[in-house]
């Protein structure tokens, strides 16, 4: 009995270790940018997302609309974005109206990974995120 016990826990171990590391491979394939966002304390979170460039801006997209770092874009749209080593500063915008385009553009750009994403965050839930040059878009220091 007690040797049944252990292999079933021994099998949930390994289908949850299975289920994390396939999001995780998946969240990180393809192009990845930093986004820094700061908190109500001015604490800074780095956060790794996908982005697509469309209309001539760069795009995040935002899987959990209520947690994570979309509430502190949302509440202090200024951001530091690194992209290819390079650190720029924008004024995020969050666009609804653009969902259909940046969602075809994420899939177009990540394949399977992106569909395997949109499996545990649907895509009709995503806030794309326009980004836009600062008024003063030097880099960051």
């Amino acid at each position: 009995m007690l040797r049944k016990t252990l292999l079933g826990l021994a099998g949930i171990l390994a289908l949850a270790l299975l289920l994390l590391g396939s999001q995780y491979v998946a969240s990180e394939s393809g192009e990845v940018v930093v986004l820094r966002t700061r908190d109500a304390a001015g604490g800074v979170h780095e956060t790794r997302l996908w982005v697509v460039d469309h209309d001539g801006s760069a795009w995040l997209r935002a899987g959990n609309p209520s947690g994570g770092w979309f509430p502190r874009l949302s509440a202090q749209p200024e951001v530091e974005v690194v992209r290819g080593g390079t650190t720029l500063v924008f004024q995020a915008a969050p666009t609804p109206e653009a969902r259909d385009a940046i969602n075809d553009l994420m899939q177009e750009k990540y394949g399977w990974a992106d569909s395997y994403i949109s499996f545990y965050f649907p895509r009709a839930k995503k806030i794309p995120v326009r980004l836009l040059p600062a008024a003063a878009s030097a880099p960051a220091a």
